[in-house]
């Protein structure tokens, strides 16, 4: 019912910058939540930041608060997650997701993206060499 295709993704230096892109079809009214999370070699995915479209609400994780900013084109359909001064740590595949959350919903940023009504993109890889 939705798809999401992911864009942007590629190797930079440390301290440089990269902007994702997850372009959203299908119906709307199955998803109220757009993220971006991530997963590294070895690691659980983790969340990165995640975006309420219909009011704007954005929720980011310790590790990329400050240097990761989460928005939205709304005639576009497509949610970016613009990366500053990146490092090496941020290194890994970058997925976007789309899910029902209830307002206020910290947790499914801090759970990885666990939910079960989440629909995800196919990721891209962001590689940051030091």
């Amino acid at each position: 019912q939705v798809q999401l295709v992911e864009s942007g993704g590629g190797s930079v230096q440390a301290g440089g910058s990269l902007k994702l892109s997850c372009v959203v079809s299908g119906d709307s009214r199955s998803y109220n939540c757009m993220g971006w999370f991530r997963q590294a070699p070895g690691k659980e995915r983790e969340g990165a930041a995640i975006l309420y479209p219909g009011g704007g609400n954005t929720y980011y994780a310790d590790s990329v608060k400050g240097r990761f900013t989460i928005s939205r084109d709304v005639a576009q359909n497509t949610v970016y997650l613009q990366m500053d001064n990146l490092k090496p740590e941020d290194s890994a595949m970058y997925y976007c997701a789309a899910a029902k959350v209830p307002i206020g919903g910290h947790w499914w940023l801090k759970n990885g993206g666990t939910e079960g009504s989440a629909y995800w993109g196919q990721g891209t890889q962001v590689t940051v060499s030091s």
